[in-house]
């Protein structure tokens, strides 16, 4: 996976699959600041992934400057991230495209699940 700087943010994009369903990410930030993998609801819509309000439980997620949205934690079964399945691995749902500009942030929870390996010097994400 490979790391491109847009303003500054470390930006990928990745293959997200479901239920052989794909869907390419562009815009994804790879935040090592943040502590939850979260996927904007519409875009993950399109691979038949959509709230579930009776089996996930709402959370608020905080930005820079204490702002917060509310998403929506739940668990997706056989989800796939590029080459890896993600069966227990919660993730979270909500709003990202129109206030932040994201289709989704890879966070610290799917770095340590995953133990990727960032190199800097070549701006890759490898995965064992």
């Amino acid at each position: 996976m490979k790391i491109k700087l847009r303003h500054g943010l470390p930006i990928i994009s990745l293959t997200l699959t479901h239920n052989n369903q794909s869907i390419v990410l562009q815009n994804v930030l790879f935040d090592m600041g943040c502590a939850a993998t979260v996927f904007d609801t519409d875009a993950l819509a399109t691979i038949g992934i959509h709230i579930d309000f009776i089996k996930g439980r709402a959370k608020r997620m905080y930005g820079v400057g204490g702002t917060s949205e509310i998403c929506y934690e739940q668990q997706i079964p056989g989800l796939q991230i590029e080459q890896i399945v993600l069966d227990d691995f919660p993730i979270q749902l909500g709003s990202l495209q129109e206030p932040y500009g994201f289709d989704g942030i890879l966070g610290f929870d799917f770095m340590m699940k995953t133990m990727c390996r960032v190199d800097f010097e070549t701006m890759k994400i490898e995965f064992n």
